[in-house]
């Protein structure tokens, strides 16, 4: 397991990611600008989501009847965990109600880059894993917030107009991502080779310069926690972890590989920090951001990358290898 770790630490992109933290806690100047990190996450999502298109309908990506109860039960986590998750908050924590149900609904959803970022280490470690689950990664954006939505509405009334429906369903994460996986499934593997010295080959040099500007935002985030109670910070570490048990039981049922029981598990142990904030600065105004974001941000999110993905990785290959 060490051995896995230190192999995690030292690749590129997790690297980049170290030298972001590195440059924002000694508040260099160094920094992304805001469109160029915007480009880079477009980026990720459109090479992730045709990558995955295009290869739905190889031969190892034929059992249909497996990736609709993949679907299924990973739609239900999405609406189970925020209702976890607000019950541990509302007893071990002081918050409101509104900032419980957005922190809840954080850690429902998932968070797209520790999910690109996971695939990039399962390439390095040539692990095979189910394309479909990059189509119910975006899928998963929907069902928290829907759910942290309701368990706020139980103690605050919400005007039907500020309920977000139509941008959780035109979120631009969810929509470049699946549109991009359909492009890819129409095109396969002719539109794979015609993209491949755009989408393919520089992926991972992509993904590394993107790394680079998260480790900057941590950096930043990280410094709003000092404030966080103890019970708080713990809510990031446990949670997490409840949502890889989650992941781990619904892929030994399921009868998932290793690689793709992995990203089952990353994707129900990660926390939102893009579209959920998105919607509940929408929907929840009184929820606050200096809460959430950091905690899924500066927290969940960096543990994850460096830690969490070859844990989960192991874990998955020893009960399902």
């Amino acid at each position: 397991m060490f051995e896995l770790l230190i192999l995690n630490l030292f690749s590129v992109p997790v690297l980049f990611f170290i030298l972001g933290l590195l440059g924002g806690w000694m508040k260099s100047d160094l920094n992304v600008p805001d469109q160029i990190g915007r480009y880079l996450a477009l980026y990720l999502m459109v090479a992730i989501g045709f990558k995955g298109g295009a290869s739905l309908f190889s031969p190892a990506e034929s059992n249909y009847h497996l990736i609709l109860l993949t679907s299924i039960f990973a739609i239900l986590c999405g609406l189970l965990q925020p209702a976890i998750g607000f019950f541990f908050l509302k007893c071990t924590t002081r918050l409101d109600t509104p900032t419980a149900a957005a922190v809840s609904a954080h850690y429902g959803s998932i968070s797209l880059v520790t999910f690109v970022t996971a695939i990039s280490y399962l390439e390095m470690r040539e692990i095979d894993y189910n394309s479909s689950l990059i189509a119910i990664a975006a899928l998963l954006e929907v069902p928290a917030i829907l759910a942290g939505l309701f368990l706020a509405r139980h103690d605050q009334k919400t005007s039907e107009k500020n309920l977000p429906w139509k941008h959780m369903f035109t979120n631009g994460a969810v929509v470049l991502l699946l549109g991009s996986f359909v492009i890819g499934l129409l095109t396969g593997t002719k539109g794979t080779e015609k993209m491949e010295g755009f989408l393919i080959t520089p992926f991972y040099g992509f993904l590394a310069f993107f790394l680079l500007d998260m480790g900057l935002r941590v950096a930043n985030q990280l410094r709003h926690t000092q404030g966080f109670s103890f019970s708080l910070c713990l809510f990031a570490l446990y949670m997490p972890l409840l949502g890889a048990a989650l992941g781990l039981g619904g892929a030994i049922l399921l009868g998932l590989g290793a690689g793709s029981a992995t990203l089952l598990i990353v994707l129900l142990a990660s926390a939102s920090y893009i579209a959920v904030p998105a919607a509940m600065q929408i929907a929840l105004p009184k929820a606050q951001a200096s809460i959430y974001l950091p905690l899924s941000l500066g927290l969940t999110f960096p543990i994850n990358v460096m830690v969490g993905i070859p844990v989960y990785t192991e874990i998955a290959l020893t009960f399902l290898n």
